[in-house]
């Protein structure tokens, strides 16, 4: 049966105080002030007025990546993985479980993983952690995932839920399907090679400023391309581009930029939205970039070409995703001084980001019981420790060695607030794969119409038979 939560609050000793340093983000780095941790924490208990008890459960949290040696239970690497360290530690005494992130599967493994799992069932204590997939739009469409709004253990108006919204990215008809705790991971951005500007007369905190005030438009980034854009031995050939990057990404990030949506979601299930004059706008404004500005790829060249041109200096943005930027990555030690920017607002839209978190999810294979029970211990799992409540990753200049100043005071962290998140349903609406129906078609000098065409009667089959489920 399963057990009804409520709550009582006791004061618990904790062994050390909790302190959190957090470093300035700024070149130089330093320290910021930090918080002392509280010595009260929330228990949990059932409708008997006892603490929930998990009878021991060994839990584990499946995924791709997680390395035994560098997770923070047996390693910790800063004040706040000590802080969360005894925090779990508390909690699992507490509730009597156990509780490890594992990697089992590999990325490209993970979904079919789920879907057998799910399918066959099994007697481990798992959480899943998976990807947006076609697979998992299919899983979620034909009940392999347990509806989590039936776990009266979670509530989705909570704070670490409603910062990134995945649960209504993964809700369908009352149902949730999949959740994800705490702050979004930003995600596509321009990165600016500075020196270029420079050179070009152009003042980067000019784009920076226009970042935060709100005039950061479509119109001031062709304006900018055009003042760098040159061909210096008039061969012809231009020496330095405005663009390169992701192009499928900046596509979709036009288009989201601009209000639009390729997939929207009402009261009654999935919509069309290529019919959206916004959402055309967005797809039109891609393909003028790219017929103007982008740097053609070279003869032969893998199609990741533009990670190298531009850290070779020949191109002064780059649209890609943030991690490309932070400690490890490809763009992590760059010759020049490295900007980041959110994508340019369009004339019927905004500075926006389009979150893309990992879900969490447990296989409807489970009876209620034992998903009450993953899902509770999940939610404890993922609760800040005390003193660091909202406390955000992602601002760790450690992290984001690369960056410049503004773009670690004022990007990242725009990036990850609600005002200018979203999330987007494309990816839920089995057999609907957006990149070779419409995406990876948006190219300089494409016919956007034909394009969208050509995708309009598949999608509006796709999108019916999801709603008919």
């Amino acid at each position: 049966m399963r057990k009804k939560m409520t709550a009582r609050v006791l004061s618990v000793a904790l062994s050390a105080a909790m302190v959190m340093s957090m470093a300035a983000c700024s070149n130089g780095g330093g320290s910021g002030k930090g918080k002392k941790g509280a010595d009260k924490y929330t228990i949990y208990t059932d409708a008997n007025g006892k603490t929930v008890d998990l009878g021991g459960m060994e839990i584990i949290m499946r995924d791709w990546w997680t390395n035994p040696d560098d997770y923070f239970m047996t390693n910790p690497k800063n004040e706040y993985d000590e802080a969360r360290k005894e925090y779990i530690e508390w909690a699992q005494e507490t509730y009597n479980f156990t509780f490890k992130e594992q990697a089992i599967s590999d990325w490209g493994s993970t979904p079919q993983d789920f879907v057998d799992y799910a399918t066959t069932g099994g007697d481990e204590n798992y959480i899943f952690v998976l990807r947006d997939d076609a697979a998992i739009a299919q899983a979620m469409a034909t009940g392999l995932m347990y509806d989590l709004s039936t776990l009266d253990c979670l509530d989705f108006s909570d704070s670490k839920f409603q910062a990134n919204m995945l649960h209504e990215q993964y809700g369908f008809k009352g149902g949730i399907y999949a959740m994800y705790a705490g702050v979004s991971e930003p995600r596509d951005g321009l990165f600016i090679n500075e020196n270029i500007l420079k050179d070009a007369g152009v003042d980067v905190n000019e784009i920076y400023d226009a970042q935060k005030n709100g005039t950061w438009t479509w119109d001031k980034f062709t304006e900018i391309m055009d003042k760098v854009q040159v061909d210096k031995d008039n061969d012809g050939v231009n020496d330095i581009w405005g663009f390169t990057g992701n192009t499928g990404s900046f596509t979709s990030d036009c288009v989201y930029s601009n209000g639009g949506e390729f997939v929207g979601k009402d009261a009654n299930g999935y919509t069309y939205g290529l019919d959206d004059s916004k959402t055309q706008a967005g797809l039109q404004f891609s393909a003028d970039i790219q017929a103007k500005y982008f740097m053609p790829r070279p003869e032969g060249a893998a199609w990741d070409y533009y990670k190298e041109e531009f850290l070779n200096g020949t191109v002064a943005f780059c649209c890609d995703g943030f991690y490309a930027g932070c400690q490890g990555s490809y763009f992590a030690e760059p010759s020049f001084d490295l900007g980041f920017v959110m994508i340019p607002a369009g004339p019927s839209g905004k500075l926006v980001n389009c979150w893309s978190n990992n879900p969490v999810a447990i296989p409807a294979c489970y009876d209620a019981d034992k998903a009450w029970k993953l899902a509770f211990a999940w939610n404890v799992y993922t609760d800040d420790p005390a003193g660091y409540e909202g406390y955000n990753g992602q601002l760790s200049r450690a992290r984001l060695g690369a960056f410049d100043d503004r773009a670690c005071d004022e990007t990242v962290p725009m990036m990850s607030e609600k005002e200018h998140g979203m999330i987007s349903y494309a990816g839920m609406v089995p057999e609907l794969e957006a990149g070779p129906t419409l995406i990876w078609n948006i190219y300089g000098g494409a016919d956007v119409s034909a394009a969208i065409d050509g995708a309009a009667e598949s999608w509006k089959s796709f999108i019916a038979a999801a709603n008919a489920r």
